[in-house]
């Protein structure tokens, strides 16, 4: 094959990146090329093309229309990411001729080397993200850099766990500088993270925060030159048990951000258990008032319509709420429930929000208390819950 072309679509260029940054780092002389326009791809050659696909299961819809057509064409076609790593014999039905289950950088580029008779290949191991690139500098292709992978809970609507393990791997501070630096010679000046947990870097257990590794990078990146810093924030938020007043002491002193993402999910403690958060609404709160005392605006992410959710649990969120934001100044960050494969929570419906939600939601819009794309959200979620499930 002389050339790859990697499907983009909006959820997974960062994914796309990393698999190029990989290519890199092992050699291989192969021309990248990033595509979002499908019908461009049909102009190229199939002898001498392969097509990849990393997509997440709201993808689905366009990948299962897409493929045959690439097959018919005679492309060859592969596929990794979420979706195809929660469902691979279900992926490669679609006309997949491999699956990478898992992380891509080394089973893909061992594929790409010395091929593979397996139609379904698994990653046996973790990627070591000192070994590997955060970013494509040869091609010119720049990301948020990754700091952490793995995420030590099991949140009931999540494939993180599922797709990167639940044992925390960060890399190095001396190799994230080195290529912070590469990156400030092509003028990337700003300095955005990718982990489970931001507070989280540097934590043997992903959760308690270690002050004087996150304490370390920021002042590295200041010194050789970067511009800006946000951590904490897009695309990455925290973990209520990790905003500590040592942290955020630390954070203040060289981030641009002054909001800070905090995962809530709900203002039941009902829904806390039964979607298996880890943490109740008295380490939530005492995480604002943290923010709040520290001079941060508090971004608190929910999960609307949970199909189980009671009157009750409605109401609680919605009391809880209206409390953080009068009292602390929070922005609620919504979202609607996805049932996601690979997730413990696929299978018991979409994310369905009633008359009180919307009414609820429009008063926090028309207050500047709302952010997120719930809506877009509920209509994603009941077409995913139908598409898997057969639902009318």
């Amino acid at each position: 094959m002389k050339k790859i072309i990697f499907r983009l679509f909006k959820s997974n260029r960062y994914s796309i990146v990393a698999l190029i940054a990989a290519i890199e780092k092992e050699n291989i002389n192969i021309e990248t090329i990033l595509e979002k326009n499908f019908k461009k791809i049909l102009d190229y050659n199939p002898e001498d093309t392969l097509i990849v696909y990393s997509f997440m299961s709201f993808d689905i819809f366009d990948v299962e229309k897409e493929v045959p057509i690439l097959k018919e064409k005679g492309f060859k076609v592969i596929a990794g990411g979420p979706h195809p790593s929660a469902m691979p014999e279900e992926t490669l039905k679609i006309g997949f001729d491999h699956i990478f289950v898992g992380e891509g950088e080394k089973t893909f580029t061992n594929f790409l080397k010395n091929g593979s008779n397996e139609r379904i290949i698994y990653s046996k191991e973790f990627v070591d993200l000192n070994f590997y690139p955060p970013y494509a500098i040869k091609n010119k292709h720049f990301m948020p850099i990754e700091i952490t992978r793995g995420c030590p809970f099991v949140c009931g609507y999540c494939q993180t766990p599922n797709l990167f393990g639940r044992i925390v791997r960060h890399r190095d501070v001396d190799i994230i500088i080195e290529y912070a630096k590469e990156g400030i010679k092509h003028n990337r000046k700003i300095a955005r993270f990718i982990t489970p947990n931001s507070f989280g870097y540097g934590s043997k257990n992903g959760v308690i925060p270690n002050v004087e590794k996150i304490e370390e990078l920021l002042f590295n990146l200041k010194k050789i030159g970067m511009e800006e810093i946000y951590l904490g924030s897009f695309p990455s938020d925290v973990r209520p048990e990790s905003v500590t007043p040592e942290v955020l002491k630390v954070i203040k002193k060289y981030v641009n951000n002054k909001m800070v993402i905090i995962g809530a999910q709900s203002g039941s403690e009902n829904i806390l258990n039964k979607i298996k958060r880890g943490h109740n609404l008295e380490i939530v709160e005492h995480s604002l008032a943290l923010l709040h005392e520290h001079g941060f605006i508090p971004y608190v992410d929910f999960i609307f319509g949970f199909p189980f959710e009671t009157e009750e649990d409605i109401k609680k969120t919605f009391d809880f709420m209206d409390k953080i934001t009068e009292k602390y100044n929070a922005v609620i960050h919504s979202h609607t429930f996805m049932p996601l494969p690979g997730t413990p929570l696929f299978n018991v419906g979409p994310g369905k929000l009633n008359k009180k939600y919307y009414k609820k939601l429009g008063d926090l819009s028309r207050n500047e208390k709302l952010a997120g794309y719930w809506h877009k959200q509920e209509q994603l979620s009941i077409k995913l819950y139908n598409h898997f499930f057969g639902g009318e």
